[in-house]
């Protein structure tokens, strides 16, 4: 991923080349696609104060387009779901009017752009120019298209929009505080094949997760659950100035104290489950320019309006060690920390390839700098844990040319980590590719993978494998992607690689699922199984339905390996959106975002495939799971009691799983229905592809409503909540209504 630079307006929040936001024609103006699209998240009364109107304004123009009572709206759910708002407003609001919206001051929403897991990049690098939207009685024409819009709802939703079911981050209530829901796993092995076994929360916030304790990370609950599926160690972003003083600018650190309070209650909770905390180190961060202004004597290479902290000044690199000693002093038991050296945030000179503008840098290899960096955050990790904490150096972003180099200058007690399945050969389709990451659909371990840990075991270094093995990029926005068989396979693939840990994934696929659980039992087998190991798992989750739910995850193992994989696709498709996704009759002229807006921008999503090859791909994968699904259902059928909640949950994850990839289907068919010379043979298509599209986002609405965890993923918040796939259908009938038109 391309690192963006973040132009500013005045000092603080990024505006980039402002292009006109996206059109919402299927609403009568955009007050009206602001009360719809915030309805399920902000409170009436913030609303309204935001556009200059009164709460009961507010209400009275949501009932007219036929939506219920507001919900309550929990102070919990209000701070989990900031960059849900975020992402729904963007297209609507300037940034003065988003800012009242969320109750946030301009650094604040500026620092989570920056800091909260690129999400300015994920939004596109460019905040659209918005106007301000205003409160206005409603003219006669948006009372006909009130009516209309309500008529839509009452027609496709019969039993109306507030059914019970469960309201958003439900999960997180019942990952907190309900049982396991599992038999014990017996006799736990003395000395696992794999440790650390460590993956992310489920639902942590990202960019600042300890300043809040009633945010907390990783209650207790989950903890249990995540041991029970075999995870030894759970990790947490760590920003060295939020935990440590600045030494440069200390009110940069303001609140470091309570920070840090919070990690040590979090390490006594976690080792009481036998789970180790990991800080995922990316450092030294990128300063402002003005800084520099202050303190030019430690600038490195510039990228937009941010200068590297030059790591070949000694000041900077007793900075980052002794910042590193102090927290591992501070939180006594830290099981350690985990290292990005080349990420997409500038940290040092060479983590751009850039160190070449750097006067200090420009005669040092970026191996030497890269690898100089690790050796510092390894010493201040050595210093301050007495020699019990250990550092990770994942070599993410590493170029082949020096990668070598790199890890021979490590330090011989850190530990060396690669993505298992980077430059795995692959064939889709008939068109031939290599893994970049983010794979379940593809088994690795991959040649590079492979090459690196060699190199690491020369050196004596221990290693440790990068995975996903809950969901990956392919598609987030589920809990997990059934497709165990796959994970299993790699999981006993692994084994057979003699790696010595494993990463079990990046923010997404946290959630303590089967696959978490049979990479587990594939890696405590004498002889690992990736049979055996499935048949385990579905036996203590399932009791005597196992046989069938087996089968089902062999079905989805098969439909999920024809993914049409591209790192392009897995960033830019429509897969997260799924049905939520909106159509257009004209093209938008919006480049696809990074797991943020998918548009219309086909040509971006299929990456590498062409556009035939890319749907009929997509359409092997909704189709292969339709087997799948029919085996939990006759599963399910003939559960007893005790087995039936289980079962009904895993059908809503898998059904969620086909629906998103159907979905993903017919919007590449309407996109090249759209774009054909036969018009005639273009509008049939386009209608069929919205009908299809109308059938999966009502299918989806239910299953959201009664699945809290659909539509989900840590690091994105909610990609989508049930209004949005309501607002879907009244998007596909108005598309429907103006090809008539047309026609």
């Amino acid at each position: 991923m391309p690192c963006v630079a973040l132009l500013v307006v005045g000092a603080e929040l990024p505006v980039g080349n402002q292009p006109a936001p996206v059109p919402v024609p299927h609403f009568p103006d955009g007050l009206h696609a602001f009360v719809w699209r915030n309805w399920e998240l902000v409170p009436a009364e913030r609303m309204a104060e935001v556009v200059g109107a009164t709460p009961q304004q507010m209400v009275a123009l949501a009932a007219a387009m036929g939506l219920p009572a507001q919900p309550v709206i929990t102070d919990q759910q209000w701070k989990r779901s900031y960059i849900t708002i975020i992402r729904r407003n963007w297209h609507l609001l300037p940034y003065e009017q988003l800012t009242r919206l969320l109750g946030m001051t301009n650094d604040e929403l500026a620092f989570t752009l920056r800091e909260d897991d690129f999400l300015y990049y994920k939004l596109g690098g460019s905040k659209p120019l918005c106007e301000p939207i205003r409160y206005a009685e409603p003219d006669g024409r948006a009372r006909a298209a009130e009516e209309r819009i309500r008529q839509i709802v009452k027609r496709h939703f019969p039993g109306g929009l507030s059914e019970p079911g469960e309201p958003l981050f439900e999960f997180v209530k019942d990952l907190s505080t309900r049982g396991n829901g599992l038999k014990p796993i017996v006799k736990p092995t003395a000395r696992p094949r794999f440790s650390p076994r460590y993956c992310y929360s489920y639902f942590a916030p990202y960019g600042d997760p300890l300043l809040e304790p009633e945010l907390d990370p990783y209650p207790d609950g989950l903890l249990a659950k995540l041991s029970a599926v075999g995870a030894d160690g759970v990790w947490l972003q760590g920003v060295l100035y939020k935990l440590a003083p600045f030494l440069w600018d200390p009110a940069l650190s303001d609140g470091w104290e309570k920070r840090l309070a919070g990690l040590r209650d979090l390490v006594a909770r976690a080792k009481r489950h036998g789970i180790g905390i990991y800080l995922y180190l990316n450092e030294p961060r990128a300063m402002p320019l003005p800084f520099f202004e202050r303190h030019p004597e430690l600038k490195g290479v510039v990228e937009g309006d941010h200068a590297t902290l030059c790591t070949s000044t000694p000041e900077v690199r007793e900075w980052l060690e002794e910042s590193v000693a102090r927290i591992f002093r501070e939180v006594p038991g830290l099981a350690g920390a985990f290292t990005i050296t080349a990420s997409e945030n500038l940290t040092s000179c060479w983590s751009h390839y850039g160190g070449a503008q750097c006067p200090r840098c420009a005669g040092r290899t970026p191996a030497e700098v890269i690898a100089e960096v690790n050796a510092v955050l390894a010493e201040g990790v050595r210093r301050g844990s007495d020699g019990t904490g250990r550092l990770i150096a994942w070599d993410w972003g590493w170029d082949d040319a020096w990668a070598d180099d790199a890890i021979r200058r490590l330090p011989k007690d850190v530990w060396l980590q690669s993505v298992s399945e980077w430059s795995l050969p692959i064939e889709r389709g008939g068109v031939a590719s290599t893994v970049g990451e983010y794979s379940i659909s593809s088994v690795g371990p991959g040649p590079r993978a492979l090459h690196h840990w060699a190199v690491a075991r020369e050196c004596g270094l221990k290693t440790s494998a990068k995975t996903q093995m809950g969901c990956t990029w392919e598609l987030s926005a589920v809990p997990y992607i059934p497709a165990v068989e796959l994970v299993a396979r790699h999981a006993c693939n692994l084994c057979g690689a003699n790696v010595d840990g494993l990463m079990l994934g990046w923010t997404l696929g946290g959630y303590p699922s089967p696959n978490l659980e049979v990479v587990k039992e594939a890696s405590d087998m004498v002889v690992p199984d990736p049979e055996e190991a499935m048949a385990r798992v579905a036996r203590r989750r399932f009791g005597d339905e196992a046989p069938k739910v087996v089968d089902a995850w062999r079905a989805f193992s098969k439909a999920f390996a024809e993914f049409p994989f591209h790192i392009g696709t897995v960033y830019s498709g429509p897969q997260h959106a799924g049905p939520s996704n909106l159509l257009y009759l004209e093209p938008t002229g919006h480049k696809a975002t990074m797991v943020g807006f998918p548009y219309d921008d086909l040509d971006g999503w299929r990456s590498i495939y062409p556009p035939e090859v890319f749907t009929s791909q997509l359409d092997k994968v909704a189709r292969g799971f339709l087997p799948g699904l029919q085996s939990l259902r006759e599963a399910l059928a003939d559960a007893d009691g005790g087995q039936r909640e289980a079962l009904t949950r895993e059908l809503q994850v898998a059904e969620a799983c086909y629906l998103h990839f159907r979905s993903s289907a017919d919007q590449c068919r309407f996109v090249t229905a759209r774009a054909t010379t036969d018009r005639a043979s273009g509008v049939d298509e386009m209608r069929q592809a919205l009908t299809q599209e109308i059938g999966s986002a009502v299918r989806l609405y239910y299953l959201q409503r009664r699945d809290s965890r659909i539509g989900f993923e840590a690091s994105n918040h909610y990609f989508y909540v049930p209004l949005d796939l309501v607002e879907k259908v009244i998007n596909c009938e108005d598309l429907l209504d103006r090809l008539d038109g047309a026609s």
